[in-house]
């Protein structure tokens, strides 16, 4: 059974925490790896934090907020913690955001420095990010800083590793912990201020509702600059006892199952497309090995359900869910109570209230409300905004069942208006994903001069017409304004580097069709 949940266990400040867990998991534990396959310690991480944060230290201020331009491994984790170790604050740059987001990111938290590695930026070809950042932020890298340790250096990682409490920055539980920047899904990306209870208190809500191994291996393809990618595939684990395996790239389909299986791995981290991805191009076996997969980011569907069932047995597709602004998880299935169709139960210590929304006959509009949830958003000059009596606003229309499970209708802004009728955005993509589930979709919404709005399809697969669309929705008895009655065919649906689907690309796509018909 998973530990009750203590709502004070949270309140600790993560280097404290990462100490914590040395200490009850054993120095010795084998706890982060990734894929040049050198194992680190409780006592080689908090070495290497301190290693390379004395050298951060001295070019940044205590409080000050670090870029962190790096892919998943062992670098950016060391890394993160070492910011932590000397009190600064990491700041977490998403590399595949394009150089406009990222300079307005950069801007918007007062970031001066900016930390990556030469292999990252040579094997990514990332030259021209490193070049935006010229006048606003000084870049410096990883091996540069690791080849300046002098024996001094070395000798005090020695001493404060061993002495780790008496070494480490004095900080508090609401002192920040992390600038992580929204996905960008629907609009321009937002800074957000996660405190240090916010993580670790995520990271123990997510410990009692589901019963952990520290024995399990954590596998973790998705990248840090996300906060699943960070609290679930590195803190989560790290905090808990298991090894957090990291992987550069969840793009990696090929490499991805074998490394699965050849790691060891028990649990691992994905969204719906990457899963089915990886479930097709693996070997029997090589998925087989695993105690259960967590997915978030979007919608699992029934048919990546069953491929893996088919594939590789009994191992559950957890569905959950979570924002940013959360730390981020707020709910997700568990291994012995896993319901297709929702996306778990509420984490304990989250406080929900639901409101009607005018046209949506069932469900409500998702507020959240607990130690997890942000301290606030960036304004634009750097400081947060603080959230109005500790609420947040997920957007998000949900309806809850007999058991208190989640189930997602859609964002607010993804319902559309037609002839007076409310019509979920997520459910005409349902229809499309039911009919060509081995095709990506997506529906928006466009101005309609008789029915106010109308839906569009964009979709991967080339033989989408629109009469199968309209014959499902009467099986199912869905109402036939859900059906797009134009459909756009690509040759691949957008996707940000998260694996969401990028609604702001494909309603600009949309719209310079529409002016181009």
């Amino acid at each position: 059974m998973p530990s009750a949940y203590d709502a004070m266990s949270g309140q600790r400040p993560v280097f404290d925490a990462l100490i914590d867990a040395k200490d009850r998991f054993g120095a010795k534990k084998l706890i982060l790896e990734d894929q040049d396959r050198n194992p680190l310690s409780y006592t080689g991480l908090i070495r290497g934090a301190f290693a390379l944060g004395r050298k951060i230290a001295a070019m940044t201020k205590p409080g000050e907020r670090v870029g962190l331009l790096l892919p998943s491994g062992s670098a950016v984790v060391v890394t993160f913690f070492a910011l932590h170790a000397f009190g600064r604050v990491p700041t977490m740059l998403n590399f595949t955001s394009g150089i406009r987001n990222l300079k307005a990111a950069v801007k918007v938290a007062g970031v001066k420095h900016v930390l990556t590695a030469h292999r990252f930026i040579e094997q990514g070809k990332l030259e021209d990010l490193v070049d935006a950042f010229d006048g606003l932020a000084k870049v410096s890298y990883l091996e540069d800083v690791r080849a300046s340790l002098s024996l001094a250096d070395k000798a005090f990682a020695a001493a404060a590793g061993a002495l780790p409490r008496a070494f480490r920055a004095k900080t508090a539980p609401s002192d920040e912990g992390v600038v992580l920047f929204t996905s960008g899904s629907f609009g321009a990306p937002r800074g957000v201020v996660l405190t240090q209870a916010n993580l670790v208190t995520n990271v123990r809500q997510v410990a009692a509702h589901i019963d952990l191994d520290p024995s399990w291996v954590f596998f973790n393809p998705l990248p840090t600059f996300h906060c699943f990618g960070l609290t679930a595939g590195v803190l989560l684990p790290i905090l808990s006892g298991m090894k957090a395996f990291e992987y550069p790239s969840p793009l990696h389909v090929k490499q991805i199952p074998e490394l699965i299986r050849d790691t060891g791995a028990s649990v691992l981290l994905a969204t719906d497309t990457f899963i089915n991805q990886y479930a097709r191009s693996a070997e029997p076996g090589d998925l087989s090995g695993l105690e259960f997969v967590v997915c978030g980011a979007e919608k699992v569907r029934d048919e990546t359900h069953n491929l893996i069932h088919e594939r590789f047995g009994p191992v559950p597709l957890l569905e959950g869910y979570g924002a940013t602004e959360a730390a981020p998880v707020i709910a997700v299935n568990k291994p012995t109570m896993n319901k297709r169709g929702t996306v778990g139960a509420l984490l304990p210590g989250i406080e929900t209230k639901i409101v009607p929304v005018e046209g949506i006959p069932t469900g409500g509009r998702l507020f959240v409300r607990g130690a997890n949830i942000m301290a606030g958003y960036l304004d634009e000059n750097g400081v947060v905004e603080p959230l109005a009596d500790g609420w947040h606003d997920t957007g998000d229309v949900v309806e809850l069942d007999s058991d208190g499970w989640i189930k997602i209708l859609g964002r607010v802004k993804r319902f559309a208006k037609i002839g007076g009728e409310m019509v979920s955005l997520t459910a005409a993509e349902d229809l499309a994903s039911h009919i060509w589930p081995d095709s990506r979709h997506a529906v928006i919404a466009m101005p309609d001069p008789r029915k106010g709005e109308r839906l569009v399809l964009i979709t991967d697969h080339l033989g989408a017409k629109v009469a199968p669309l309209v014959a499902h929705a009467q099986t199912i008895g869905a109402s036939e304004i859900s059906v797009p009655r134009k459909i756009m065919h690509v040759t691949e649906v957008p996707v940000l580097g998260t694996g969401k689907t990028d609604y702001v690309t494909i309603q600009r796509m949309a719209e310079i069709d529409h002016k181009a018909a």
